[in-house]
């Protein structure tokens, strides 16, 4: 039977207590197939809970699909709430040809190709040499949101106190319909590239960090 992490419909993914396909294979390794019928987030701390650390997508994240851009946007926010747990994601994601589209997400774990692109394994590899955790997060403080953005080199930095951008951050943190959103709010978020919109659905950049993996002022 397949356990369900309930909550609102996602899909189904396979978990496994080490990254490495043949350790993850083993005798007591391999932690199944999830049905994750939750929020991102909470799915995510509940693998963790439950001893994954790997964890594969049953199919690639094609963002240049608009027709699947609901599917697309909670992938992507999972992949995210899965990065912020160094938790390990075997997926693929879809861009179209731009060679450097995959700067958007690079923040997120790298994917085994990026489809569309003229080779996606070296497009892949290349995004791997550039990763870090904690790339681009964000984080609560008491009345205030702080973004920490550094997926396209220079640390670009935003603290938001505004109760309207608080709002609209929390609707978009597992993917949203764009026209769930203020759209003042919302053209300041897509302005900063902090939001992406998938033909009628947006999809919030930056995961939650819970912990610096470094020293912020280094982060």
């Amino acid at each position: 039977m397949t356990p369900t992490l309930t909550g609102t419909g996602r899909f189904t993914v396979t978990a496994s207590r080490d990254y490495d396909p043949e350790v993850g294979a083993l005798p007591g390794m391999f932690l199944g197939r999830y049905e994750i019928d939750l929020a991102g987030g909470e799915a995510a701390r509940r693998l963790f809970a439950a001893g994954a650390r790997h964890v594969t997508l049953p199919r690639p994240v094609d963002v240049t699909d608009t027709a699947d851009a609901d599917w697309s946007v909670r992938a992507l926010s999972f992949v995210g709430d899965l990065s912020s747990l160094a938790i390990s994601v075997d997926w693929q994601l879809h861009t179209g040809p731009d060679p450097d589209a995959w700067r958007h997400y690079g923040h997120l774990h790298p994917p085994t190709a990026v489809l569309g692109t003229a080779d996606p394994a070296a497009t892949a590899l290349e995004w791997r040499n550039a990763y870090y955790i904690c790339k681009c997060v964000f984080r609560y403080g008491p009345g205030f949101i702080q973004v920490r953005d550094r997926r396209f080199g220079e640390l670009r930095r935003f603290t938001i106190d505004e109760p309207e951008y608080h709002e609209a951050i929390e609707a978009l943190t597992d993917g949203a319909r764009a026209d769930a959103i203020p759209r003042p709010v919302l053209d300041d978020l897509m302005g900063e590239g902090l939001v992406l919109r998938f033909g009628d659905h947006l999809w919030w950049a930056p995961y939650r960090v819970r912990r610096w993996s470094e020293a912020p002022m280094v982060i």
